[in-house]
């Protein structure tokens, strides 16, 4: 039986929405459904399911569906119709939201209403209307050549402490107790070996692997050193492992990337929290890192940096957005499309773009 332990069967909102008999009734009724997704929602008749990665995220949309049919009707229910499903959307065309988490709502409550229809009889629900994609042709946003140096720099500052034996004994107090309170230990206990894990090379293998193949979070979160090809300087993702779920890929990196990766393959093996995992790598939680983890990474790099986040839309997708639009840049989109490990060359046709800098200096060639 599939394993939803990774999975928001129940969420909180939701848990302090219920009482205990409405509780077990709405797990029930979300097991079912996500079993069913994950075995045959794709193509029922073939038995094949959708991907994890695919799944998961709409599980959330799927439940703040639930409790707008709650809301709608006073109280709990599981009894959907294709009236609450015209209602939702009616209700979100009316929202101020982006266009993208519209659409993703629309998604999640056609694959909710694609199980309803075969297995719980209802007839096949069809939108009163599409919302439209972004109209935009290029990414939301992407650091440029300067912000991918200075990230890139960052990543060796970011976390690092003034070395051990060039401290004073009231500076070594200090840090004690930063670390300490960093590494969530005792002060007593810190010692010179916790000086050099803050300097070690965690923070820049994955950053500098990020930057070099616009790892998607997800694919942040599987990553397992079983990836790490060091003597070729590439990145061998796996079928099961890969965000689509569709091909093996082999991604290179760049020689410094990969002796960046060796050190921290090597150093890891020295924290117990990597024992019994082949995790790339661990939050200090001992978690793998997820989107809202990578986002908080990402915004202190630029503070390190100094780059401007306001207005923008920093997350560690725009790592990814600069890989696509400088790789189609410096070479075409085919290596764009191996790089970025999109199956379709339409996806990466959005990076078929001039980058910013390159139109202001041909402003100035233009006079």
């Amino acid at each position: 039986m599939i394993d939803l332990d990774d999975y928001p069967v129940v969420t909180e909102n939701s848990e302090e929405f219920l009482n205990h008999r409405q509780l077990l009734d709405y797990r029930s009724e979300r097991e079912e459904c996500l079993r069913w997704l994950l075995t045959f929602g794709k193509k029922p008749t073939e038995a094949v399911g959708y991907a994890k990665g695919t799944v998961k995220p709409r599980c959330y949309r799927m439940d703040r569906f639930y409790r707008y049919v709650w809301e709608l009707e006073g109280g709990y229910t599981v009894n959907l119709t294709h009236d609450h499903a015209d209602s939702w959307m009616n209700h979100l065309a009316q929202r101020d939201v982006s266009a993208a988490h519209k659409r993703n709502c629309q998604k999640a409550l056609l694959m909710l209403y694609k199980w309803l229809h075969h297995e719980r009889g209802l007839g096949e629900w069809e939108p009163e209307f599409r919302f439209s994609a972004d109209s935009s042709s290029k990414p939301r946003d992407y650091l440029t050549r300067d912000e991918r140096r200075a990230i890139r720099d960052a990543a060796l500052e970011y976390g690092s402490v003034p070395s051990y034996n060039n401290l004073t004994p009231s500076e070594r107090d200090r840090w004690k107790q930063y670390l300490a309170q960093r590494f969530e230990k005792p002060k007593s206990e810190v010692t010179p070996e916790d000086w050099d894990r803050a300097n070690g090379w965690k923070f820049p293998s994955l950053v500098w692997a990020s930057l070099d193949t616009g790892l998607r979070p997800i694919e942040v979160e599987r990553a397992a050193v079983s990836w790490v090809d060091t003597d070729n300087s590439v990145l061998r993702i796996p079928k099961e492992e890969s965000a689509k779920n569709r091909e093996h890929w082999v991604v290179g990196v760049r020689d410094k990337t990969a002796e960046v990766l060796s050190k921290w393959c090597q150093q890891r093996q020295n924290y117990p929290e990597y024992d019994d995992t082949d995790t790339l790598w661990l939050t200090r939680k001992q978690n793998p890192y997820g989107k809202s983890a990578l986002r908080g990474l990402l915004h202190r790099l630029c503070e390190i940096a100094g780059i401007e986040i306001e207005h923008r839309q920093m997350s560690w997708y725009t790592i990814r957005h600069s890989v696509g639009t400088y790789m189609t840049r410096e070479e075409d989109l085919a290596a764009a499309q191996a790089q970025l490990r999109h199956r379709s060359p339409e996806t990466t046709m959005k990076y078929d773009q001039t980058p910013v800098e390159d139109r202001r200096d041909a402003l100035d060639r233009m006079g």
